[in-house]
């Protein structure tokens, strides 16, 4: 059953993702619900913004220990097969990220924005994190950078994609994003596809 908060979550995300202008009003009509009804849940459009993100950061954590995902058996695979699978796990959330970021930007101020981004991006960083380091521990992951600036390299890829596809420039399944990513991270281009389209239908 939906609850009133996620029914207006919902409106929110679909409302502020059109147009970042939308008043409160307008999104507790998208809900169905009196103005009262969504200030009696959000006291007023930051917390709103901050219900949006913490539900998202939730939506990345349970995509990241779904079934299929590389949490808790990236040695099952190997780095690049783990890195593909940890993609492919995050796109069918991953659309959030943009819309979610810029109007954390556009609402809470700076400081509260890097916290807030923090708590959104923090899952997919560990998980990501985990995964360099072992790629480049083990040689999958052929670059002279830093462990920490190619998982920023990485994560800033990945985030341009899904920009791309959340205004409407690119569609992708992920296999593009999972080469696109093995890419950045040193995987030889040849290499890199045959190892996204093997993440993608399985051994």
């Amino acid at each position: 059953m939906i609850t009133t908060r996620s029914r207006i979550l919902r409106a929110a995300e679909r409302e502020l993702g059109r147009d970042p202008d939308r008043t409160l009003a307008a999104i507790a009509d998208a809900a169905g619900v009196a103005r009262r009804t969504l200030y009696g849940h959000f006291a007023g459009r930051a917390a709103l913004i901050e219900g949006l993100v913490g539900e998202a950061a939730e939506a990345v954590r349970q995509a990241l220990a779904g079934p299929g995902a590389p949490v808790g058996d990236t040695a099952r695979d190997d780095p690049a097969t783990a890195l593909a699978r940890f993609v492919y796990a995050l796109w069918p959330v991953g659309d959030r990220y943009g819309t979610l970021i810029a109007l954390a930007r556009r609402d809470l101020g700076p400081d509260r924005t890097s916290e807030r981004v923090g708590l959104l991006l923090a899952p997919a960083r560990d998980t990501l994190a985990a995964i360099i380091a072992r790629g480049r521990r083990e040689g999958a992951f052929r670059t002279g950078l830093p462990d920490g600036v190619l998982g920023a390299a990485v994560e800033a890829h990945l985030l341009a994609l899904l920009d791309c596809v959340r205004r409407g420039t690119w569609t992708d399944d992920g296999t593009g994003a999972a080469t696109a990513a093995l890419i950045t991270a040193g995987v030889p281009a040849d290499t890199a596809a045959r190892t996204a389209h093997r993440a993608r239908v399985g051994p």
